[in-house]
């Protein structure tokens, strides 16, 4: 099936996956003829553990602890993207805030390689590792939405659709992001963009408190009242700093029904679009969402989408976007009342667990006529990504750099250069392409989003700016032997 045409059937009926972590109960440990355990050090040494000091932490864990040779290891070990196939010594299935200390205290008294998993979304595979320990967070779900508050208490390991799906129940609505079985943790702690953040801002403008395990195991309560250094750090800085087990998120009232549209143009008015769009984003209040994408027809050719979501009055909607209906001569897709659930999943098909992804990205703070000739002009080939806009601004930006450790509060636009596919043959060429498309953007870009990239300590220090000084400090404090560091990494200076 053709990319557009498997993208409009997800659209068209709003798929959405189980959203319910897997009820899996461990089978004893088959492979019980050593005494010990080989396992990674966060430095990358080998190292052996001692098989009883295991059995003893499986026995203290409200959860569940797999090990390689278990009958349920190979379904838990696994993450979203296909793409990504490693094999944890053990894996913590964590069923309490006290069986994530306990395998932090473990971790960290022996120097384990430590990966954190929620949803298992990290495109460059951070939520798992070769002969460490996975943390894994997914039966910790939980969502309890105080209405009279305006706020929603949610667990580490709760997905996305977790939290839309409980929010929505009252007409309410926080940030979130645009593929429902995404973990809230990576992505909150990443900064959290979403079809609503120009109006409500990012995911963390609208954190009001965490609880974090640091990593001698302490658990802690970050604000703005408690561990202020620690609140500071984890809005943008990744999970450099603990593991995340509970978000409190400030809520909005929301009409559930918004005014969007699915457009779809022939790919050679993509250019000429694209010099409209950066005139008419100027014009656009904070209810506007608007998301150019190069996706491909059903002869597989290039073709130009824009997806719009309008999150405030409809007939205010339907001024603001006027000039957008004029534009040009549209192929199909017309404005209406759009189910705000059905938008947020209604891509989550076609990025199901298990397929074979990669991506990068980049940050624009404006459209200018080069990087419009670079966006355009490469886009051409065999094997073309797919690629995408975040539309960013409003309320995001009127946020100072350094009220938060996420520094990008000027750039306009995420910029994303995907591709998804199901053969592993073609796992090289399909890289090789986006890496490609990316060479010719990344000139004009300014930054990228520390969640969809996996990049060298010089680039994550430049990337977090003015703000990297600050991140080390608070590091020292709560990591200073870099226990979590399958993240953005801040390097320890103690």
């Amino acid at each position: 099936m053709h990319r557009r045409k498997f993208c409009k059937t997800a659209l068209a009926a709003g798929l959405t996956v189980a959203l319910t972590g897997c009820d899996i109960s461990p089978s004893g440990t088959k492979n019980q003829a050593s005494s010990t355990i080989n396992a990674i050090t966060g430095a990358g040494n080998e190292v052996s553990i001692e098989r009883a000091a295991v059995t003893e932490l499986a026995e203290s864990l409200q959860g569940s602890m797999y090990l390689p040779g278990d009958e349920a290891y190979d379904v838990v070990r696994k993450v979203w993207n296909g793409t990504i196939d490693k094999h944890p010594a053990m894996v913590v299935q964590c069923g309490s805030v006290n069986d994530v200390a306990l395998a932090v205290q473990f971790a960290g008294q022996r120097n384990l390689l430590v990966a954190v998993k929620g949803g298992g979304h990290s495109f460059p595979g951070k939520s798992t590792c070769d002969g460490g320990m996975m943390i894994d967070l997914s039966q910790m779900h939980g969502v309890d939405v105080d209405v009279d508050a305006k706020t929603a208490r949610v667990a580490g390991g709760a997905l996305l659709g977790h939290l839309d799906g409980a929010a929505l129940a009252h007409n309410l609505v926080t940030t979130a992001g645009i593929v429902s079985h995404t973990g809230v943790g990576g992505f909150t702690l990443g900064g959290g963009m979403g079809r609503t953040d120009r109006l409500h801002g990012l995911a963390i403008d609208n954190l009001l408190a965490a609880t974090v395990v640091t990593a001698t195991g302490e658990v802690l309560r970050a604000s703005d009242a408690e561990n202020a250094d620690l609140f500071w750090a984890i809005r943008g800085g990744s999970g450099n700093f603990g593991v995340a087990t509970e978000f409190v998120y400030r809520l909005h009232p929301f009409n559930p029904s918004v005014y969007g549209a699915n457009l779809f143009y022939s790919f050679d008015q993509a250019r000429d679009f694209l010099h409209f769009y950066a005139e008419f984003n100027e014009t656009l209040p904070d209810e506007a969402s608007v998301e150019p994408q190069f996706v491909f027809d059903d002869s597989g050719g290039p073709e130009l989408m824009v997806q719009v979501c309008y999150a405030g009055d409809h007939a205010a909607g339907e001024q603001v976007m006027a000039p957008l209906v004029a534009f040009g001569k549209r192929l199909s897709g017309e404005f209406g009342a759009v189910s705000y659930q059905q938008m947020q999943t209604s891509v989550d098909a076609m990025l199901a667990h298990g397929g074979l992804y990669y991506l990068k990205s980049g940050f624009f703070i404006e459209l200018t006529e080069a990087s419009i000739d670079a966006m355009v002009g490469n886009f051409e080939g065999d094997h073309l990504p797919f690629t995408w806009f975040q539309h960013l601004g409003g309320a995001s930006a009127r946020v100072a750099p350094d009220a938060t450790a996420y520094p990008h509060r000027n750039v306009r636009f995420n910029y994303g250069i995907m591709d998804a596919w199901g053969d592993p043959a073609e796992s090289d060429m399909r890289i090789a392409a986006v890496r490609r498309y990316y060479k010719a953007l990344e000139p004009h870009m300014k930054g990228f989003y520390t969640n969809l990239n996996d990049d060298t300590e010089k680039k994550t220090r430049g990337n977090f700016g003015e703000n990297y000084p600050r991140l080390v400090e608070v590091k020292n404090r709560y990591d200073p032997t870099n226990l979590f560091r399958l993240n953005a990494n801040i390097q320890p200076t103690v």
